[in-house]
């Protein structure tokens, strides 16, 4: 009898313990992640507070009112025609065809559901009907409209899809997040929901595709790493083609290169020698590298929905183990996460956590929320970042990144080139990815054109004009 009650005692305070836990993590979780329910279409709560609020501005770190309530309630978008386009995505539509954007997700202060009891009374007394918080965002809507803009009449970006994100890699600052195409969040919507591309579909953090070269920052980081001898090694391009199993592994163009150290093959961007640095590797080390670079890892963010990227978790062969080493395969990312990978590189090794909220004011300028920077994790070691870093600026400085160059400026970058398919017609995806290594411009960089050609050719282009619109005076 006595040892069933110690029994009982001890699975009592294992329950008690557990629920505990739960207990403890539903509180976080609510309280950091809230967002993501808050604004849910099953919430009753936030279902009236829309019909009974008039919600608060959205605006942008600058002050510019992106979104902003009439007496009624309805919502108003900025004046400007363009900057509405451009920041749709962000601030969204009346509609709410844009899940988690600012208007939905940030529901929660918008609607006022966070000011005090002090505040509800006066509002009661004085017999105004209720106004929600405002929030202010880190995103530049004069850079993000330019950058529109110009994606819009580039020769070679004209008529894409695509994505822009720029991020300051010390604190995590979102400073674009621009999607193409974009639209008027005051126009005809059901006219705009038929149009080609997915308008409403937003491209920086929910698209996921193939990241093609830029992804041999990650395979660089692993041979460095796990790679004996990396330093010194040689890789053997004298062909243009490597053959591993059944398969081919060609340089784009069917280059060659020669025998190439990792340095000169990360500026000339060869497939063979990646290829073959994987297959030493093993698909063990590249996959716990990406990882941890947060693939296959569930993104969590306070301040926006980001589409987990992934790395093949079950490679079979080393023909696909090859393919992944040049960021081909199962690989697939978002515009947003290869921002962050190579804000990681600037920031030696480090990878904050973007943060879209820049702060919250309510309705009498009482400050609810100020900016907080947070890291996310520690991709690699300072040592590791060093190197891939004078590898970036020699992409740039005389390699396939040639055309981001800024004259004046320590630019760092990488291109890729991917290949893909759409509805069964191979196409070729650019990439641009990089940043500004100045101490006053810390300022990281990703240009995705879907079926635009080579990185180095149609993103890299467009990087530049950014990296001189973000250092002007």
């Amino acid at each position: 009898m006595r040892q069933k009650r110690q029994r009982f005692r001890i699975m009592a305070a294992l329950l008690i313990a557990l629920l505990a836990v739960a207990g403890a993590y539903g509180v976080y979780t609510v309280s950091t992640y809230s967002s993501r329910w808050f604004g849910n279409t099953g919430n009753t709560r936030y279902q009236e507070a829309r019909s009974t609020v008039i919600p608060g501005d959205v605006l942008d770190r600058n002050g510019v009112v992106l979104a902003s309530s009439d007496e009624s309630g309805k919502r108003i978008y900025n004046d400007d025609w363009y900057v509405r386009c451009a920041m749709v995505h962000i601030t969204g539509d009346p509609d709410r065809n844009i899940p988690n954007a600012v208007d939905s997700f940030q529901a929660s202060y918008l609607l006022g559901f966070q000011t005090s009891l002090r505040e509800r009374i006066g509002t009661l007394l004085s017999g105004d009907r209720r106004r929600g918080d405002n929030v202010i965002l880190t995103v530049d809507a004069q850079l993000q409209t330019r950058i529109a803009e110009a994606f819009a009449s580039g020769e070679d970006t004209r008529g894409r899809p695509g994505a822009v994100v720029v991020m300051n890699y010390r604190t995590g600052e979102i400073i674009t997040l621009l999607s193409i195409p974009n639209f008027d969040p005051m126009g005809d919507l059901a006219e705009i929901a038929q149009r080609p591309n997915s308008p409403f579909w937003n491209r920086a953090v929910r698209s996921v595709q193939a990241p093609g070269s830029t992804f041999k920052i990650i395979t660089s980081a692993a041979v460095l790493q796990y790679m004996p001898g990396a330093a010194n090694a040689e890789f053997d391009c004298t062909t243009g083609a490597t053959q591993v199993d059944d398969q081919i592994i060609p340089d784009y163009g069917n280059g060659h290169h020669g025998m190439v150290s990792l340095a000169d093959a990360f500026r000339v961007s060869c497939n063979n020698a990646f290829a073959q640095a994987s297959v030493r590797l093993g698909s063990k080390y590249l996959r716990r590298t990406a990882e941890d670079f947060g693939f296959n890892d569930n993104f969590l963010f306070r301040d926006l929905v980001v589409e987990n990227s992934s790395f093949p978790v079950d490679i079979a062969t080393n023909g696909e183990l090859a393919w992944s080493g040049i960021g081909q395969g199962r690989l697939l990312v978002t515009p947003l996460h290869m921002c962050m990978v190579a804000s990681a590189i600037a920031n030696e090794g480090v990878m904050m956590e973007p943060r879209l909220l820049l702060g919250v004011t309510g309705p009498t300028g009482i400050q609810r929320q100020g900016f907080t920077a947070k890291e996310y994790r520690t991709a690699c070691e300072p040592q590791y970042a060093a190197r891939i870093e004078s590898f970036m600026k020699d992409v740039v400085a005389r390699g396939t990144g040639r055309s981001a160059a800024v004259e004046g400026l320590s630019i760092a970058g990488k291109t890729g080139s991917a290949e893909s398919s759409i509805n069964n017609n191979k196409v070729t995806h650019a990439w641009f990815v990089g940043y500004i290594d100045e101490p006053e411009y810390p300022y990281a960089v990703c240009v995705f054109v879907e079926n635009g050609g080579t990185g180095g050719a149609v993103a890299a282009p467009l990087a530049k004009q950014i990296f001189a619109w973000l250092t002007e005076k």
